[in-house]
């Protein structure tokens, strides 16, 4: 939430240590593209998850509804679904459902390649959103980095403990 928004914040303004305004705005575009790449990935999983129980909805549908006579299709369909709840919120049934789809032959990486079949457009899109995201964040991180003088660098170094050693003379 909100809490957590403002921690990603402060530690990528600590990093940064922005020095005028112009790196402040640069900062702060950094830190909200950052945050927008944690809630895509944050989405990104719901989405999966929710694939996830369509993809066990469907593998139940292939074991329970097929050869059903027509008249109780529909309550087969319904069972199915009411299953494939079940195994996302309850984790014994969860248990039981997974090992009913294993016996037929579904082991969790044909349920997981197909969610990932199933999602594969909007897993596209959000891949595309975050190399979007990430692009431009790294473009900001270069633009501030040129924008800093090399006497400012020099002192961001020093303060750092990473200055070049000065020569002592010899007398």
């Amino acid at each position: 939430g909100p809490r957590r928004r403002r921690t990603l914040q402060a530690a990528i303004f600590r990093d940064i240590n922005p020095q005028s305004a112009i790196e402040w705005l640069l900062a702060i575009d950094i830190a909200e593209l950052s945050w927008e790449m944690q809630r895509y990935r944050v989405l990104r999983h719901r989405l999966l998850r929710t694939y996830r129980q369509k993809a066990v909805e469907m593998t139940l549908r292939r074991i329970d509804v097929v050869g059903v006579p027509h008249h109780s299709q529909q309550i087969a369909e319904l069972h199915t679904i009411k299953n494939a709840l079940d195994w996302q919120l309850t984790p014994s049934a969860a248990v039981e459902i997974e090992s009913r789809l294993q016996s037929y032959g579904f082991d969790q990486h044909a349920i997981s390649m197909e969610a990932y079949v199933q999602a594969r457009e909007l897993l596209t899109l959000f891949e595309g959103l975050l190399n979007g995201a990430q692009v431009r964040r790294l473009l900001l991180l270069k633009e501030i980095d040129n924008f800093r003088p090399a006497s400012k660098m020099h002192l961001d170094r020093r303060r750092i403990g990473q200055a070049p050693q000065e020569r002592q003379t010899i007398t």
